[in-house]
């Protein structure tokens, strides 16, 4: 499994990727469960991350397709030759064609940058039920149907439960598996830690995502680099990493 670790600003560049991470995501938690940083701040955060590592953004929520080109474009994505992978939620979108629009509309304005192109990320929460999101199983079928890179599973609460006080591992495990067969990434975020760890292992996602774990003084506090070695050494640098075909 890749490490990924969630990023508010280009002093923390350094923490994170000397610490271990695979995959530096550039986020703003104080805006939300998928806060974007300002165009300027991305910018700031891109310019640190050697070209040989893997960046990520949030883009936040988004509900129709003028939203969607906005956040992407108002990036200002520079090509890389790692990959760049762009996550959007879909808060409040309670249609499967509406989401499956919206996810073409971003496959397409990706399309648009580069070569190489970023990736789009399909985000669903755990706590959908409780946010008034689309479910998982919604997300996960609208993603593989417009071809998008991946899936991540999070969470809209960040109030002090995590991804499994949400779901279980196995309709979790049921849901990676589903989106590996139709050749996604697939990914976790939402308040883990050391704790999850086994429960992480026995679900198995491409990518793990931690933030708040990263943080002495919480999710919207400093990454620390000590923090994120030892999260990168209890997942195992030999642990399973499965490519997209």
């Amino acid at each position: 499994m890749r490490l990924l670790a969630s990023v508010r600003s280009a002093n923390e560049v350094e923490a994170a990727v000397s610490g271990g991470a695979d995959i530096v995501d550039a986020k703003e938690p104080a805006r939300g469960p998928l806060g974007a940083v300002s165009a300027e701040v991305f910018a700031q955060i891109q310019a640190r991350v050697p070209l040989a590592v893997d960046l990520s953004a949030a883009l936040g929520d988004v509900a129709n397709p003028r939203e969607v080109q906005i956040a992407i474009a108002g990036l200002r994505v520079v090509p890389r030759p790692a990959p760049v992978y762009l996550k959007l939620g879909f808060s409040g979108v309670s249609s499967p064609q509406r989401l499956r629009g919206l996810l073409d509309v971003a496959c397409t304005e990706a399309a648009e940058i580069g070569p190489p192109s970023p990736l789009i990320i399909a985000v669903a929460y755990a706590d959908s039920a409780h946010a008034g999101c689309p479910s998982p199983e919604t997300v996960w079928n609208a993603a593989a149907a417009a071809g998008v890179a991946g899936v991540l599973m999070d969470t809209w609460s960040k109030g002090g439960r995590h991804l499994f006080d949400w779901i279980g591992p196995e309709r979790l495990r049921n849901l990676v598996d589903h989106a590996r067969r139709a050749g996604l990434l697939t990914a976790l975020a939402g308040g883990l830690g050391p704790e999850q760890l086994a429960a992480i292992r026995g679900v198995d996602p491409d990518i793990v995502g931690f933030r708040g774990a990263l943080c002495p003084e919480g999710r919207e506090g400093r990454v620390s680099r000590a923090r994120v070695g030892r999260l990168k050494s209890l997942l195992g640098a030999s642990g399973s990493v499965h490519q997209l075909n």
